[in-house]
């Protein structure tokens, strides 16, 4: 298997991973020291369990969260992901209450890989907006 279709795998793993918030996957697929950003922390979180935190912190505002991988295209070291995001806001999100809505929105991520297949970065278009459109709270 060449890094390619390795790296499109280990996304099926990683969509598993996300959804069910698997800590030894995220520990197997995410370098100890990759960063990841998200409006919940002021500071970049760290590895698998760095990820699996941005997971938590969508799910106590959508605790049914779903991402579905639609897309992928791969090269030898990245992975462009097209997800669907769906889930029902029953929980604080933002600082906003839970307003019941159920949403669905497309996230682009970008995934950046080693040598050794594992996920260094992950760069996020914005996709929070289509969430805050779907509450009502942007236009």
């Amino acid at each position: 298997m060449n890094a390619m279709e390795r790296n499109k795998a280990q996304m099926r793993r990683f969509e598993t991973m996300i959804n069910t918030a698997d800590e030894a996957l995220a520990e197997e697929l995410v370098a100890n020291d990759a960063p990841f950003y998200t409006p919940a922390s002021p500071e970049p979180l760290y590895g698998g369990k760095g990820y699996l935190s941005v997971v938590h912190w969508m799910r106590k505002g959508f605790s049914d969260v779903r991402w579905r991988l639609k897309e992928m295209v791969a090269d030898e070291d990245k992975v462009a992901v097209l997800w669907i995001l769906t889930g029902t806001h029953d929980g604080d999100f933002l600082g906003l209450p839970a307003t019941g809505k159920k949403i669905e929105t497309t996230v682009m991520n970008f995934y950046y890989f080693n040598a050794a297949g594992k996920i260094t970065n992950d760069i996020a278009a914005e996709g929070m907006i289509g969430i805050l459109r779907q509450l009502g709270l942007s236009k």
